[in-house]
């Protein structure tokens, strides 16, 4: 099947095919085009949503690694590989389709604008044979129209006797003329005839069978390289394929990874404080003091003040109070972290000595590195001077002194932590005879306290009470009762003048805490001392104003 031989006539309509040909292509060049623009948007808009919740880690407050947030980020790190994906996808197209679709329409209009001009300059030349034959066809026809009227005119004249021998020979010799003439028109038409029959025949059977020849030929590598894009765009898509299903297959590990029981484990790390339930609140008696009172026998109208009185005013913690059941202290971070519960303290202070020795092993090395650089220095004198590296050396040792020193000091700080951390288990319940008394919460440093600066200061001894505290001690009559206190921490009372004291164990308040942080208590037995005010807390008796006048009397 060929287009020369069986569209020979039809030149026009295969100019408007080759053009539809043409048109078709670059409508589809600009299917690609577009659907390259969805797919680089595609992977921009999933770029944009993967950055968008990215988590945004800070090194002062880094978010907890549970597994399900471990597994999201894990998700969003696939998304972004496949927006990669979708990039080289849109890159495949434009190269290999769009592009190529681009260069072949460029070079498809140029061969097909050079074939239909052959084309027609091959029937401009066969139309301009035609009317050269036809027009020695006209001529020859005139000419043998003007010989017969000359033989008319010469039969005529031969016929009529009237006529004379000069007119008779005159219309021979016209005659002979045109009949000359027309014989020589016959042979040039019969030339042209021949001549335009011959290159009719070239052009329908050699000239425009090899034009339409290369146009179908042309029209046919079009479907062809249509074909090739069509494979193209789709070889685009699947060579990504394998990389995109490894991407969604991580996204199921990462789905499976999550794991409930590990980010409960978590929870309890990160904000477990260390500090132990509270006991039972003990039984609290009232009526020591109005015994006390009446064994004193100082003002007999007490009796009748206290009657008229209501039992007691709880006025709370005097000082100290733990934020491990109210609100934390809004006070600024301590270096030790002493602000934090003794769990949470004890994972910080770890934390930073592993940092302090990551770094210390990074000072290490890089002193290693000097040393060795300063032997090659001393070896090779050319490759430098020893001595450029003195200062360097220096900084790196006072680097590495200072970080022993805060390693050091963070260990020690830690050791207290776990002492006190593991000294929890061996404590016991505190029994007396009037007050039932059960274990408490666990003593932390003496800055678990509203105010996170505060610390636990010397007994009012050192602050002039010294001398008044020995001669009330050696007095004979005790001080009345004007309150009495539950132990929250256990006390050492090492100091002179102190009063050691058990957690949960009820002690009787004899003198309140004049701001100094020290209150005076007893215990049943008589034994007297200070007592932290942080380490208490603290029920006075409505008539203990009445009491401490009372004292202050006497």
């Amino acid at each position: 099947m060929s287009w020369g031989t069986e569209l020979w006539d039809q030149f026009d309509s295969l100019d408007k095919h080759t053009q539809w040909g043409i048109d078709f292509l670059e409508r589809y060049a600009k299917f690609v085009k577009e659907r390259i623009e969805i797919e680089q948007n595609y992977a921009k808009q999933l770029r944009n949503l993967v950055k968008k919740y990215c988590p945004k880690r800070s090194s002062k407050d880094e978010e907890p690694r549970f597994t399900s947030c471990v597994a999201f980020f894990n998700i969003l790190n696939e998304l972004n590989d496949y927006a990669g994906q979708r990039e080289v996808v849109a890159e495949e197209m434009a190269h290999r389709v769009y592009g190529e679709l681009m260069r072949y329409a460029h070079d498809l209009k140029t061969e097909r604008k050079m074939h239909l001009q052959e084309g027609r300059k091959a029937q401009q030349y066969l139309d301009m044979c035609w009317k050269q034959m036809d027009n020695s066809k006209k001529k020859f026809e005139r000419e043998c129209r003007e010989a017969e009227k000359a033989q008319q005119s010469y039969e005529r004249l031969d016929n009529d006797t009237n006529a004379t021998k000069a007119d008779v020979e005159k219309a021979k010799q016209q005659l002979n003329l045109r009949t000359h003439m027309a014989d020589e028109n016959k042979n040039e038409y019969a030339a042209q005839l021949q001549n335009f029959n011959g290159e009719q025949h070239k052009h329908f059977y050699v000239v425009i069978p090899q034009i339409y020849k290369q146009l179908q030929e042309m029209d046919e590598r079009r479907t062809i390289k249509l074909s090739e894009c069509y494979r193209g765009f789709a070889d685009s898509e699947r060579k990504v394929i394998p990389i995109i299903s490894k991407c969604l297959e991580g996204m199921i590990l990462a789905a499976k990874s999550v794991d409930e029981r590990r980010d409960s484990q978590m929870v309890v790390d990160s904000f477990k404080s260390g500090f132990e339930p509270p006991g039972d609140f003990p039984f609290e008696d009232y009526s020591q003091h109005i015994y006390r009172t009446i064994s004193d026998g100082t003002i007999s109208a007490s009796k009748q003040e206290s009657g008229k009185m209501d039992a007691k005013t709880t006025v709370g913690k005097a000082k100290g109070k733990l934020w491990l059941f109210g609100k934390k202290p809004k006070g600024p971070a301590l270096e030790d972290f002493s602000h934090l519960p003794p769990e949470q303290r004890r994972k910080k202070l770890q934390q930073r000595i592993d940092e302090l020795n990551r770094e210390l092993q990074k000072e290490s090395d890089q002193k290693d590195a000097l040393n060795k650089m300063k032997d090659v220095y001393e070896k090779n004198p050319q490759m430098g001077d020893p001595g450029s590296l003195q200062p360097k050396l220096a900084e790196t040792m006072n680097n590495i002194d200072r970080l022993r020193m805060e390693i050091h000091k963070n260990e020690a700080w830690l050791s207290e932590v776990e002492g006190k951390t593991g000294g929890r288990g061996d404590r016991r319940h505190s029994s007396d005879i009037n007050h039932l008394v059960t274990q408490g919460r666990e003593s932390p440093e003496g800055s678990y306290t509203d105010d996170a600066n505060q610390e636990v200061r010397g007994p009012p001894q050192q602050h002039g009470h010294h001398s008044e505290f020995d001669d009330e001690f050696e007095d004979d009559d005790p001080l009345p009762a004007i309150g009495h206190c539950k132990a929250i921490y256990p006390f050492d009372g090492h100091n002179e003048g102190t009063l050691a004291m058990k957690e949960g164990e009820v002690l009787y308040i004899i003198e309140e805490d004049k701001g100094d942080g020290w209150t005076r208590a007893r215990r049943q037995n008589g034994e007297e001392g200070y007592v932290p005010t942080s380490y208490i807390d603290v029920t006075l008796e409505k008539n203990s104003k009445v009491l401490a006048l009372r004292r202050s009397s006497l």
